[in-house]
């Protein structure tokens, strides 16, 4: 049976991800950050990372030429950030507005309390049929403690 844009979307709803908010400055030093779950290691030897972004987000243009962007892996207890950093109807700078900011080595804002800051230097673009995938070598990084937040099947979930 051919896979159709709904089957194809409830198969890959089964992989539980891991939320992150990317994160990156526009030519007027602006911040702006989306949630983003399509994200992954990449590579060890270098640290690289990738960050899958819909031609349709309003950061897509951003993405597209910056030379760098921050990540913060969400931590359990920060879906309603999530969803801040999701909403379609809040203009790129103004979802930090209730979230706050941190900056660390490079300036770029990252997500306070989140499990994982990682700033890195955009290093490679590719299409990838309605994304782009951003490829992101790790010049920084900082842990925290805690669980992460996971999507699911099209909602919020935490490890048990």
């Amino acid at each position: 049976m051919p896979i159709t844009a709904d089957s194809f979307r409830a198969a890959l709803g089964r992989f539980a991800s891991g939320v992150t908010v990317v994160s990156v400055r526009d030519d007027e030093g602006r911040d702006h950050g989306m949630t983003v779950s399509a994200f992954a290691s990449l590579s060890l030897e270098p640290p690289l990372v990738i960050a899958c972004i819909d031609r349709a987000a309003s950061m897509f243009p951003l993405l597209e030429r910056a030379d760098w962007f921050g990540v913060s892996v969400l931590e359990e207890g920060q879906e309603e950030v999530s969803r801040r950093m999701a909403d379609g109807d809040v203009d790129g700078p103004s979802r930090f507005d209730g979230v706050g900011m941190v900056r660390r080595e490079t300036g770029i804002a990252l997500v306070p309390d989140a499990l994982v800051h990682l700033e890195c230097r955009a290093v490679a673009r590719h299409e990838g049929g309605d994304h782009l995938i951003l490829i992101g070598q790790v010049e920084h990084a900082q842990v925290g403690e805690g669980k992460p937040l996971l999507y699911f099947r099209g909602g919020y979930a935490a490890l048990t």
